[in-house]
């Protein structure tokens, strides 16, 4: 029943929503991720710890500003979900997006023989689908559903709404064969924390845990892996979107270990849309929480050097004027 009242809370809002434009209910979303960045002191002192690692040469003020603005931002996305539908037509998406160094992208998923798509928490990653679907694009993107069933089912909707199919985290593993074997287009968003089993590969400067299952999923299929971001161009509703890098089969066939070499390849190209303006990424993500197993080993053994140290010490003796 929570969930159900949730939802309908939402709804309602919504609704509210609409009576404004899109561009009043950004500015709204500033404020309210400005909010969110004063009140929320746990997320927010992730952020600045994240940053301050991955800017050791910025300023702390420039920390500050980056990290309240990413929040703002992450709240603009809500308010862009909600629009995008209402909003982005097959004839007028000139007036709300544009594209960079997009075609060679457009033509292989045109080919219908594979392809991986990837990005990252960044800025209005969800348009990207919608747009792809919306232009007739055969996409399934990967995601985790919402705890709330009946948010959850609204969320899909408008996510399906143009065409693009939505693959169930949990059941993506069995799906994946079929789909690649159909030529289509599988998405994912990479730049989550994948735990102690990861693949540790370089993100800003420090090794990060990256899921297995696109660098295995491009090698048994040998899939051409395209990275690219959606971005928001100032407070309105309108997004450059660009591609990075593209990965092609040919290039990890001589790798010592291609799949290691595929992930730390499309983490870079992650890594360089977001240095191009890191204040549209979501920096309170525990995306280094998981650290390496030499990393782990080394702090068990700092830990018990130091026991060791403390439990060696003379005892004082009961008599003696410190022990008084």
């Amino acid at each position: 029943m929570r969930d159900w009242f949730l939802y309908v809370a939402v709804r309602l809002l919504v609704v509210f929503l609409y009576l404004f434009d899109v561009e009043t209910n950004l500015r709204f979303a500033c404020l309210l991720g400005r909010l969110l960045w004063k009140h929320y002191h746990r997320g927010r002192q992730r952020a600045l710890d994240n940053l301050r690692a991955s800017f050791p040469e910025k300023s702390e003020e420039w920390i500050w500003r980056t990290g309240q603005r990413s929040f703002e931002h992450i709240v603009m996305l809500t308010m862009d979900i909600i629009f995008t539908p209402r909003l982005v037509k097959k004839y007028n998406w000139r007036e709300y997006s544009y594209y960079k160094n997009a075609e060679h992208a457009k033509w292989l998923m045109q080919e219908q023989k594979g392809l991986l798509m990837v990005t990252a928490h960044y800025s209005n990653f969800e348009i990207t689908g919608y747009l792809m679907g919306l232009f007739g694009f055969d996409l399934y993107s990967i995601a985790r559903p919402l705890d709330n069933k009946y948010l959850n089912r609204f969320l899909y909707g408008v996510r399906e709404r143009r065409g693009q199919k939505i693959i169930d985290k949990k059941g993506a593993a069995k799906l994946m064969p079929q789909i690649t074997a159909q030529g289509s287009t599988l998405g994912f968003i990479a730049d989550q924390d994948a735990g102690k089993k990861g693949v540790f590969v370089d993100f800003f400067g420090r090794k990060a845990s990256t899921y297995k299952s696109i660098g295995l999923v491009a090698l048994t299929y040998n899939l051409p892996i395209v990275i690219g971001y959606s971005r928001r161009v100032g407070n309105r509703f309108f997004f450059e979107l660009g591609v990075t890098r593209i990965i092609f089969p040919h290039e990890w066939a001589d790798k010592d270990d291609p799949l290691n070499w595929v992930s730390a390849e499309y983490t870079k190209a992650i890594e360089t849309f977001i240095r191009e303006d890191p204040t549209q990424y979501w920096w309170l993500h525990r995306r280094w929480k998981s650290r390496p197993k030499e990393e782990r080993r080394q702090a068990a053994q700092e830990a018990k050097a130091a026991e060791g140290a403390s439990g060696s010490s003379v005892p004082l003796d009961s008599t003696s004027p410190a022990a008084c």
